[in-house]
Formats: structure tokens, sequence, C-alpha cells
């Protein structure tokens, strides 16, 4: 499929039957979630990518929240990463991607629930807009929500949560491990996430030898960096139009 992202008065490609398809956007990191189990389980699968700033109005038919990730199996649509990283473990057992103990089960799935409030930190952090309180109170919460990782991780004493090779929590908390490195970057080098506090949440193994999107982490760290940067001026240039505007009415 294209790696063209559709946007509003887009057609939805004609979908095969028994194809199963995924729609996504490159740098969503709730989307990354599905890629990575899909990429873990060798599922063959095609990508549709959508402009989430400028929805496709059918992707609203694939769900009503005009959200991604979207995991269409022929004229059935899940939605929300963890249901749908969920219902491909299930159908495709191999490799088994939760303990098959129940109790460390539904453990794995408590710090997947728990990793939510460092995601919606990294988020506030994010556009923050250089707020000082904005940014203090975010990455206070984030260093919260990593010890609790860091200690796990240590209880455990593995490679991964998942053991010698990456599970489910493993993959559900990646796509936000990997933009660690860039909490500094945005809270201006402040030591926020410092080796001495953080080693294994700040060493993480790649959860796999190849990223969902193909390339090698080195590459795929760069784009990420480029990422953030975009979005740091982005966000700088909002600022700066709101207090032009603020000044100009007063």
């Amino acid at each position: 499929m294209t790696t063209k992202h559709l946007s509003s008065g887009s057609s939805c490609p004609p979908l095969e039957d028994g194809v199963m398809r995924v729609y996504s956007m490159k740098y969503c990191p709730y989307a990354q979630r599905t890629h990575l189990v899909l990429a873990a389980k060798n599922i063959k699968h095609e990508v549709v990518y959508v402009n989430l700033k400028n929805k496709p109005e059918w992707l609203f038919e694939k769900n009503s929240l005009g959200k991604v990730p979207v995991l269409q199996i022929n004229e059935h649509c899940l939605f929300e990463s963890l249901i749908t990283c969920d219902y491909l473990d299930e159908v495709y057992p191999e490799p088994p991607l939760y303990p098959a103990q129940p109790l460390k089960k539904a453990q794995d799935r408590m710090f997947i629930e728990l990793w939510s409030q460092i995601s919606a930190a990294l988020l506030k952090l994010y556009f923050s807009k250089k707020d000082e309180q904005i940014m203090k109170k975010s990455c206070d919460d984030i260093k919260s929500g990593l010890d609790v990782f860091e200690t796990e991780l240590t209880k455990r004493g593995t490679k991964f949560f998942g053991g010698d090779t990456p599970g489910m929590l493993d993959y559900m908390i990646w796509p936000w491990a990997e933009r660690l490195p860039m909490v500094e970057m945005i809270a201006r080098n402040n030591g926020v996430l410092t080796q001495d506090r953080f080693p294994k949440m700040q060493n993480l193994e790649p959860v796999g030898h190849l990223h969902h999107d193909g390339r090698s982490r080195d590459a795929h760290c760069l784009t990420m960096k480029c990422w953030v940067l975009v979005l740091l001026v982005a966000v700088a240039c909002i600022s700066g139009m709101e207090k032009r505007a603020a000044a100009s009415s007063n």
C-alpha cells in the first residue's frame, strides 16, 4: 500500500477478501503497538495511513472516534490499541506474548494500564509550550511512573519484562520508552531522567532487531529525533502566535 497519509475527500482503498488491514499513522505510538505485535507474530497484513489532522470521512465508518489504530478483518473493525493486540495474540497464539499463568498475565495487564499515566504525562510535556509549571508537573509524573517500572524490572531480573524475549508488556510500552531520550531535549537537559535513577529503563533493549517500520534502530531514532524537533518548533510557533494575538487584543 502507499505510504501517503490519506486525507479528507480521499477514497478508502478497496479491501481484498481475506486480507487483514491496519489503518494507521506513521508516528502514532498507539498504532505502533499494533504494528509491533503484527511484526512479532509475522502476520501478513496491509497498511493504510491516514492524516489525523485532516481525517478522511470514511475513517469514522471504521471507528466512530476517528482514531487509529483500526484493525479490519473483512467487514469487521476493531479499535483501541490494546484490544487489537489482545485479539492478535489470541487468534495467532505463536509466539505467546502473555505469561501462561493467569496471575502473571493479570499483573502484566496491570502494568500496561499503569503505563498510561506515563504516556499521558509525556503528551502533556510535548505540548507544554515551555510552561515551566506544566513541564515540572509532567516531568515529576514521568519520573514517579518510571520508578515503578524500574523497580519491577529489577525485581524480575530479566532482560525484558517478558523474560528473555519481549512480551506484550514490552511491546505496549516500547513506543513511548523509545521516546524517553527526547524528554531531556524538551526539558532543556535538566537531568530529568538520570542514569543512576533509571539504569534499566534508560537502557531498555529494542523489542526487535528492526523497528515496526522496517528500518535500523539508528535510522528510526534519527527519525524520532527529527519528529520531536518539528513538534517543538510547531509548538513554539503556536505559542508565539497566541502571545502576539493576546498582545494585539490589549
